[in-house]
């Protein structure tokens, strides 16, 4: 049965809190000691740290979840990603550099990051770069390549069905609201399976069943996408 890609934006925002770690637990605590808000930005590490996994392994969420900390502490952050095609210059009012899909990244967008890595190892500044291989891996520029992976590295795993839906039981207790078996299936086989898509399915399955005073049911969800 062919899967459907949601193109859906993450309405509430990434957070670490909500990120489910799974077997990536590592890095989570690594961001999350990193971020944390008793943590002085004068005794933060620079030592750079990259993530990397296939698509859906919460990598983006990640550095989001970081930039949203990080900006609700009142830090002004660097972000990057393969969208950007006229990245602004290093600013050093910046306390990190985060670089997301560094895979995907032109030669424009290359120079940048690079940069930026330059800058922020200049200026004691933390670099958080993302890809969806192991930087040896990496078909970018030699000396971007090579500062990528001189730090800290994680390689995340993508979560398993059993897992997955674990987080979608979670998801739905937290709002109150009761996924029979038959509906996870019905998510998990006609849905795009990448934890973030499928939480903001959630979402949208949630305001639908509030605005038409109906219960979770896979009619439910057939209409939402008819009327959508």
């Amino acid at each position: 049965m062919k899967q459907i890609a949601l193109d859906i934006g993450l309405d509430t925002g990434p957070t670490l809190e909500s990120f489910f770690p799974g077997p990536n637990d590592s890095v989570q605590q690594h961001l999350r000691l990193w971020v944390g808000e008793n943590t002085r930005a004068a005794t933060r590490s620079p030592v750079p740290t990259y993530v990397w996994g296939m698509r859906g392994s919460g990598k983006t969420h990640l550095l989001k979840a970081v930039r949203e900390a990080l900006r609700e502490q009142g830090a002004v952050v660097g972000w990057l990603d393969a969208s950007d095609l006229e990245p602004e210059p290093f600013n050093e009012a910046w306390a990190a550099v985060l670089l997301d899909d560094v895979h995907l990244y032109s030669a424009v967008q290359q120079h940048a990051a690079f940069n930026r890595f330059v800058n922020a190892q200049t200026h004691q500044r933390w670099v958080l770069a993302a890809g969806d291989v192991s930087p040896a891996s990496l078909k970018v520029r030699e000396d971007l390549r090579t500062r990528l992976g001189w730090g800290h590295v994680f390689g995340l795993k993508v979560l398993s069905e059993p897992e997955r839906r674990a987080v979608l039981r979670q998801a739905a207790d937290a709002r109150g609201v009761f996924l029979t078996d038959e509906v996870m299936d019905f998510m998990l086989t006609r849905f795009s399976r990448d934890l973030g898509s499928l939480m903001e399915l959630l979402n949208l399955i949630d305001a639908y069943a509030l605005q038409t005073k109906r219960a979770i049911t896979i009619p439910l969800i057939r209409s939402m996408m008819d009327n959508s």
